[in-house]
């Protein structure tokens, strides 16, 4: 496998790690922004989720670094704990608690979540990412990158700010948004391919350099200049004691403070879920299908938030946006995630001032790509053809993640167990019915399923009751494997009532028929050297 040498594949990890990166640069200060945290913050947060976490994870894919769904969590937790650096303990503390996790095997929760539900996750983010950078593609950057909530930090909505384009519109980040997406799709469907060249220097590179020679060289024009607003803007420090200014470090003084424990528990728990259906969704976007394993990512999610929180940044999680793109550019092993945090750390130490000639509409050209890509059309015909026990759970995962990314999931993850205990509920048995003879004789065959539990208690008590009088049943056992004690009584209790009703049993199992049986409890009852039943 290719995972085993992590070079093999640098012609294509390389490409990949710069669109990560040019990704995840803007979103590391915008969710800093959102979290009410300093800019450096962020990006330090995406230095180790890229060097340290992308190091020790064994998600080839996979791209670590701050998080928007943790965005409120610690804007509220920065003013309520007092102040950063008394948050910044509570990183570590969340740290700390995933790498226990990660030892008690809790990443087995990950394997879980309906298929439903992570297409719905993916597709939901997919329209987020689209709608949320329509804004900065026209030049509209009031709201930051990285806030995905409907309900955005600059009191607009997703809607009102689309809304508000006309009235904040820029022509010149208009323009060159509109060149670079021509780029992209011009790379993407006709250059990709023809040469190798195409395939090494990647569309979203030849995008950025041309938005950056696009601004030097209009910036003397009144009309089609861009002016800092619609830049990004990294902190840039005049010297070595400024850049080592930058850095925060916990208060340890705080450690015994019970908020600040409660706090870091609330991180540990969202940023595992998070991490955990971000690598559901990157599994399934693989086009190599390679599984992570969850435990020793868990680990590696706690040792980065460990590190993050040592040095003054953002909690960390495996996301969505960045993995994605990872893999539409042709990642193929963990070494673009690594490769993007390097590339984090020299555009702070070496270039900051070239990266803030960058245009956000150039980026949010890349962003629309990734969105669309993942939010296709198709998609929704495929799950709407497959369904309604999977189009209900995506559609609403879907829709309510336009709000708040845990809202959409823990509905559609709700409504995706209820559709499994009603096929549950449904699947309990089989019936197979015989016309009635002239004496009057019913024959009925009921099979039951290979695990039945007291979700099915409903379904079978109502089968049996609604058999008429002197039916001949046969109740076949052999394929069930689990038979719940409450159905168990079921059938006793039931018993009674069919020598009422002239109803004759006829139970047939693995060890044997057995004509109207005494007790159902005793047949049922396991030997005490089995470990399952035998039927």
């Amino acid at each position: 496998m290719n995972s085993s040498n992590p070079f093999r594949n640098l012609k294509k990890d390389i490409p990949a790690s710069i669109v990560v990166f040019f990704v995840a640069l803007p979103l590391c200060l915008g969710i800093a922004l959102a979290s009410g945290a300093p800019p450096f913050a962020g990006l330090i947060a995406g230095i180790i989720g890229g060097i340290v976490v992308g190091s020790l994870s064994n998600s080839q894919l996979g791209v670590s670094g701050p998080a928007a769904g943790l965005a409120a969590i610690v804007a509220i937790a920065i003013t309520d704990l007092g102040g950063f650096e008394i948050f910044l303990v509570s990183v570590v503390v969340a740290g700390f608690i995933q790498i226990i996790f990660g030892f008690l095997k809790l990443g087995i929760i990950g394997y879980y979540f309906p298929s439903s539900v992570i297409k719905g996750m993916l597709t939901g983010i997919g329209i987020i990412i689209f709608l949320k950078q329509i804004p900065h593609f026209f030049g509209l950057d009031k709201d930051p990158e990285g806030d995905w909530d409907f309900f955005q930090v600059d009191g607009e909505t997703t809607f009102s700010e689309i809304l508000n384009i006309g009235e904040f519109i820029s022509p010149g980040a208009t323009l060159i948004g509109c060149i670079a997406i021509a780029i992209l799709l011009i790379w993407s469907n006709l250059l990709s391919g023809k040469a190798k060249i195409f395939e090494i220097i990647q569309g979203p590179l030849v995008a950025v350099v041309v938005g950056i020679f696009y601004y030097v060289f209009t910036m003397d024009t009144d009309y089609w200049s861009i002016s800092g607003e619609h830049l990004v803007n990294v902190p840039i420090p005049e010297s070595l004691d400024m850049f080592i200014g930058q850095f925060s470090f916990p208060d340890f003084s705080q450690i015994g403070n019970v908020d600040v424990i409660i706090t870091g528990f609330t991180i540990a728990i969202v940023a595992a879920l998070e991490t955990l259906l971000c690598v559901e969704a990157t599994d399934k976007l693989d086009p190599l299908k390679r599984v992570t394993p969850t435990n020793r990512e868990l680990v590696a999610q706690g040792v980065g938030n460990v590190a993050s929180g040592m040095i003054g940044g953002l909690p960390i999680t495996q996301v969505i946006v960045r993995s994605s793109a990872n893999i539409q550019s042709g990642g193929r092993t963990k070494m673009s995630a690594i490769l993007h945090g390097f590339l984090l750390l020299a555009s702070v130490i070496l270039i900051p001032t070239l990266m803030n000639k960058i245009p956000l509409s150039v980026l949010a050209a890349i962003l629309l790509i990734v969105g669309y890509k993942l939010a296709k059309p198709s998609l929704f015909k495929e799950m709407w053809n497959a369904g309604w026990r999977q189009f209900i759970p995506f559609i609403v995962t879907v829709l309510l993640l336009q709000i708040n990314f845990l809202l959409g999931v823990g509905v559609g993850l709700a409504i995706g167990i209820v559709i499994t205990l009603f096929q549950s509920y449904q699947n309990s048995h089989f019936l197979h019915a015989v016309e009635s003879d002239d004496s009057g004789k019913h024959e009925v065959k009921m099979v039951l399923a290979e695990e039945v539990t007291f979700f099915n208690k409903a379904t079978i008590l109502k089968e049996l009751d609604a058999l008429p009088r002197k039916t001949y049943l046969e109740l076949d056992v052999r394929k069930t494997t689990y038979l719940d004690h409450d159905v168990i009584e079921i059938l006793d209790d039931f018993r009674e009532k069919a020598i009422n009703r002239e109803i004759n049993i006829k139970l047939i199992s693995t060890r044997g028929v057995v004509e109207n049986p005494d007790s159902f409890t005793e047949f049922f009852k396991l030997r005490p050297q089995e470990d399952s039943f035998n039927f």
